[in-house]
């Protein structure tokens, strides 16, 4: 199975969650994902993800001069965002159980 196919079903939640947090900015958004595990999220994977939520009314975007001066887009979630959020995460947990129940049975039945 292609990890690309799994990874983007989660990715816009996950992204959601970190701006969730407070205002942050893509790089931030990139080594926050990283940290917590994820492999190879570049620029080219996270900027779609924004822009999706963006025209969805999910986050809303400021341009501002960052600290070490260049400008820089600021993310930060709208009132839909925090209820697309609540909503991503109960599903996404009522997936995984379902998932991990079937993937832990076929385990021990094979064990």
């Amino acid at each position: 199975m292609d990890n690309a196919q799994l990874l983007k079903g989660v990715l816009e939640g996950c992204v959601l969650a970190i701006i969730a947090r407070g205002e942050t900015y893509g790089y931030e958004i990139i080594g926050e994902l990283e940290n917590a595990g994820f492999d190879d999220i570049g620029e080219g994977t996270l900027y779609p993800v924004l822009t999706r939520l963006d025209k969805n009314g999910m986050i809303q975007c400021r341009r501002a001069r960052s600290p070490l001066g260049p400008v820089r887009k600021y993310y930060s979630i709208t009132p839909l965002g925090k209820e697309g959020l609540a909503d991503f995460k109960e599903r996404y947990i009522k997936i995984a159980t379902s998932a991990q129940c079937l993937l832990y049975t076929e385990i021990q039945e094979t064990h």
